[in-house]
């Protein structure tokens, strides 16, 4: 979304990481996605390629936030939340674990929070979208698909409005599409 937003054109490769291609290996030994190739420069992780595409074009300033509790929001969702997710999301893989136990740490820990921060505003850091908005929304977007019933259940309000903002975008949608998968 990032890139898009930015303007900046891409070739992109959809990768089953079941049959990575040896050629997404040679660049990146590590084998994850996404990988963002541009001039000699190798970059792996998701922010790390926001952040780049950011400085290359920010048209609507999307990184123009206070760093402090942007780095906040994001250590939360990208460490303890993350791995609550793939609790959530893959119960067979761990079995020891209560699902509604993981679903009411995940309530505490993150949904809470979100929620109370689009009480006070219509995104997460303020009156306008940031790219800390574009880097937690997949991850709540994941969450709400695990059990989407449940989902619809949960009382907040404020961020199934926002996700469904998001999820209606016409940055989201003109990313969200069916590539063929890359094969070397």
């Amino acid at each position: 979304m990032a890139l898009r937003y930015a303007g900046i054109e891409v070739e992109h490769r959809e990768i089953s990481l079941r049959n990575k291609p040896q050629s997404m290996l040679l660049v990146s030994p590590k084998g994850t996605v996404p990988v963002l190739c541009v001039d000699g420069l190798i970059l792996e992780q998701s922010l790390d390629i926001m952040r780049w595409a950011l400085a290359k074009s920010d048209p609507e300033a999307w990184g123009a936030v206070n760093e402090p509790i942007a780095q906040a929001w994001i250590e939360k969702n990208d460490g303890p939340f993350k791995t609550l997710l793939d609790q959530y999301k893959y119960p067979n893989r761990f079995p020891e674990l209560v699902q509604e136990e993981v679903l009411a740490q995940a309530i505490e820990l993150m949904l809470k929070p979100l929620e109370s921060a689009l009480q006070a505003s219509r995104y997460l850091m303020g009156s306008k979208m940031s790219w800390v908005d574009v880097a937690i929304f997949p991850f709540i977007r994941q969450f709400s698909m695990v059990h989407p019933q449940r989902f619809a259940e949960l009382p907040f309000p404020s961020i199934k409005k926002w996700l469904d903002h998001h999820l209606q975008s016409e940055l989201f949608n003109a990313v969200m599409h069916p590539y063929p998968t890359w094969i070397d």
